[in-house]
């Protein structure tokens, strides 16, 4: 069974040459390998300009376990009616859902909704605006992820039938760069091993913006 993975674009795009930050790419990019070959993402309500810089970027992912993909400026709405696709095969990642994701849901649902980005610290809740479409709704526990996890963690429990709380998890991670640098992540992370599973290039960039930082 195909599972097909909607992220709705959150963000205020800039009307800038590079409209999308370094970290949304990454993030994005990672999500079409975390769903795995038999999965489906579809990036919606993106601008024009973005439309075109992220379908640049995922098409140079040369792996051959990322699913397949599409970007659209068309919000999540927009891509179901064309399609007919009523809301109730849509489940929302909402972590204010009353049930959690289980298993199960796999027979009730072959699309996922995700609000991206929705990695903030604090979370602002912008959820709330796909929440208010009426959409039935799964929580992935009480702990705030980055959007690529919860897709992560998603795909896990649906299409592989995991139990959410089988899944290792690294909470609040230290990601440490040298003996005098490091940086605390305020979210929870998919475990491989004691190290948190981070979009290629990730660890590099957050480097790059900790020495952005540093004021002499």
């Amino acid at each position: 069974m195909t599972f097909t993975y909607v992220i709705e674009h959150m963000e205020e795009d800039e009307i800038t040459p590079k409209s999308l930050p370094p970290w949304v790419e990454l993030e994005y990019a990672h999500m079409i390998m975390l769903a795995g070959k038999n999965g489906r993402v579809e990036f919606t309500h993106l601008s024009h300009n973005s439309c075109s810089l992220l379908d640049t970027r995922l098409a140079s992912i040369n792996e051959p376990t990322a699913a397949s993909y599409h970007v659209h400026t068309q919000s999540v709405m927009e891509l179901l009616e064309k399609n007919n696709i009523p809301i109730t095969r849509v489940c929302l990642l909402d972590p204010k859902a009353q049930t959690v994701l289980a298993p199960e849901d796999a027979k009730t649902f072959d699309h996922f909704l995700f609000g991206g980005i929705l990695g903030d610290d604090p979370p602002r809740d912008r959820t709330s605006e796909l929440r208010q479409l009426g959409f039935p709704s799964r929580h992935l526990g009480p702990m705030q992820m980055t959007t690529d996890t919860a897709l992560g963690v998603t795909k896990r429990v649906v299409d592989d039938k995991v139990q959410l709380n089988a899944i290792p998890y690294v909470d609040y991670p230290t990601i440490t760069f040298n003996a005098k640098e490091s940086v605390e992540m305020p979210f929870r992370y998919i475990a491989n091993g004691k190290e948190p599973v981070l979009p290629p290039g990730m660890r590099e960039l957050l480097h790059e913006d900790l020495n952005k930082s540093v004021i002499f």
